[in-house]
């Protein structure tokens, strides 16, 4: 009836008891796990002795910082172009709206597979097939990456129109530009979306996966852990944090040049336009004033 009126955010029973289930498993879960008001007041008591032997920070090693920092990189750069390529194809076989069961069932599968696992414990396995060194973090990094994108990417084709299929199929065209054509052109900005964020995802992941010897800047991270040399441990985490900041800089540059077709030129321009403007007063105020 259009006179009655709902409550807002009013819940079923149903839901009213599932927040109640798992409200009372999460009293019962941390009561299993020893968690404690009094551990934790503890604990901030040794995160801040942690932090005072951090500061200031002090780079003892830089040549060992700088090769591990470019490792990183080049790993997080050959696992996003590998796994890329290789979500690519499984992304589109998994689109039941596009594919056949016998296919799209199969990607499905191998992509599950690829996001069973945490990129540490695939480095660890790749660890003990190919060795220590970069090419295990790269391939652990691919994993995801494949993991990552072949499932967005799936579902963002099951997400498509398909009108401007069946108009590109109605012109007589081969399944590769029906594909080109009808399907890409409708998921091509979620895909840069995608690719640039398991960049930075992978440039992350690159310090994870070096912990367990699978190359990059993580080893050397662990290494100034274990000789409590704190200051060092500071250093690395900042340069990180520079590195992760940059990246996502770059980020949106790539998504500039692929969505919106600007050059660098242009880019550039309006960033020092932008950050020039930041500084002025709109138009109202200085007329006020």
């Amino acid at each position: 009836m259009a006179g009655v009126k709902r409550r807002p955010f009013a819940m079923s029973w149903q839901a009213k008891l599932s927040a109640l289930l798992i409200f009372l498993y999460a009293l019962y879960a941390a009561g299993q796990l020893d968690f404690s008001l009094e551990r934790f007041h503890n604990g901030l008591g040794h995160a801040a002795t942690l932090l005072g032997r951090m500061f200031p920070p002090h780079i003892q090693q830089p040549d060992t910082l700088w090769q591990g920092l470019a490792e990183s990189l080049e790993i997080a750069v050959l696992a996003s172009v590998l796994g890329i390529i290789i979500a690519l194809p499984i992304g589109l076989l998994g689109a039941r709206n596009l594919m056949p069961s016998w296919a799209s069932w199969p990607a499905r599968a191998i992509v599950a597979l690829c996001r069973s696992l945490h990129p540490v414990i695939v480095a660890i396995l790749f660890v003990k097939a190919v060795g220590f060194g970069a090419l295990a973090g790269i391939l652990a990094l691919a994993v995801a990456s494949v993991g990552f994108i072949g499932k967005l990417f799936t579902e963002s084709i099951e997400e498509i129109s398909l009108k401007q299929v069946e108009a590109v199929r109605a012109t007589g065209a081969s399944f590769a530009n029906v594909i080109l054509f009808g399907v890409l052109p409708q998921v091509f900005a979620r895909f840069i979306g995608f690719a640039t964020y398991q960049f930075d995802s992978n440039l992350r992941n690159s310090t994870m996966v070096g912990i367990v010897g699978a190359g990059g800047i993580g080893g050397t991270l662990f290494s100034a852990f274990q000789r409590f040399d704190y200051d060092f441990v500071a250093a690395i985490l900042i340069t990180l944090i520079v590195i992760i900041m940059i990246g996502e800089v770059l980020a949106r540059f790539v998504r500039a040049v692929f969505l919106d077709n600007l050059g660098f030129d242009t880019i550039l321009q309006r960033r020092f336009s932008a950050a020039r403007g930041l500084g002025k007063k709109p138009l109202n105020q200085q007329e006020d004033a």
